[in-house]
């Protein structure tokens, strides 16, 4: 069956081999006292065809970025996720397996913030957040999103001290103009069409070949981690907007189907095989 090798997953090679190891510790370290030796994490990865040595070199990177703690276990060296990373690991598992798209009677939220001109690097930042979190701009300023988003929101902005320049409301489109119009301009549409097309044309085939032929542990672990670590990028562009504003037959809708039924034949096997591998070095 056809897997998607580690050079094919989007972004510059750093912060690819960064993503698939954040991906891994995610999904098994968590189950493990939080804590994966390096000898287990050099192998999963190089399933995923990465060498040792860049698995190690981007290892220290992220050791250096704060996402990863060195430690050891019973004699092993090993890396346990730092706290922080620990806490938006947890919001991102709530939008990629939890999410749900919001009707017309959840409402908007709207944040108005104000930050100084002394602190730019703070106004970047929380452009930054509020991009992440799936708001568009509705005018310079005034960002708008879901009243689904309003608690993820308020965490988010909390957890990076962002809060004191922030004013957040909900409340309902009153007047004026055609919202889907608005949609349209706060939103661009076309970039999230794009990656969503592209993640339904490589992993359609598959899972056709995955329900068709089965599909070996081995084989669901090389393709399940290279397939959630680019699946998790697409929920954090995408509001979840309700469907009656977004333009007719949205893909983004097909590839949360789709993903679904990825994780639900890849996601056992790729445990069962990354376990006997984690614990083997345990």
């Amino acid at each position: 069956m056809t897997t998607e090798p580690a050079s094919h997953v989007p972004g510059g090679r750093d912060r690819r081999l960064g993503s698939l190891i954040i991906t891994i510790f995610g999904l098994y370290a968590r189950g493990e006292h939080n804590w994966l030796a390096v000898a287990s994490v050099v192998q999963l990865m190089a399933d995923l065809g990465v060498e040792a040595q860049a698995v190690r070199s981007s290892i220290s990177r992220l050791k250096r970025r704060g996402v990863l703690l060195s430690r050891r276990h019973a004699g092993a060296v090993g890396y346990a996720l730092a706290d922080s990373t620990l806490e938006t690991l947890a919001e991102v598992d709530v939008r990629i397996f939890e999410r749900s798209r919001a009707t017309a009677e959840d409402g908007w939220l709207v944040v108005v913030f104000s930050v100084p001109e002394s602190e730019r690097e703070r106004r970047h930042e929380l452009r930054t957040t509020l991009t992440h979190l799936g708001f568009g701009t509705a005018a310079p300023g005034v960002w708008v999103a879901p009243g689904t988003l309003a608690a993820e929101t308020r965490r988010t902005l909390v957890r990076r001290e962002l809060s004191e320049y922030v004013d957040i409301f909900t409340g309902d489109h009153f007047a004026f103009g055609d919202l889907r119009s608005k949609v349209r301009r706060w939103w661009d549409l076309d970039e999230l069409t794009e990656p969503y097309a592209d993640f339904i044309r490589h992993y359609r085939p598959v899972l056709d070949a995955a329900s068709s032929g089965g599909i070996t542990a081995p084989e669901a672990f090389r393709t399940y981690i290279p397939m959630l670590t680019q699946w998790r990028r697409l929920p954090h562009r995408d509001p979840g907007l309700p469907l009656s504003l977004l333009p007719p037959g949205w893909n983004g809708v097909t590839a949360s189907v789709l993903f679904d039924e990825l994780n639900n034949t890849l996601s056992a096997p790729a445990r069962d095989y990354a376990l006997a591998v984690i614990h083997g070095h345990g």
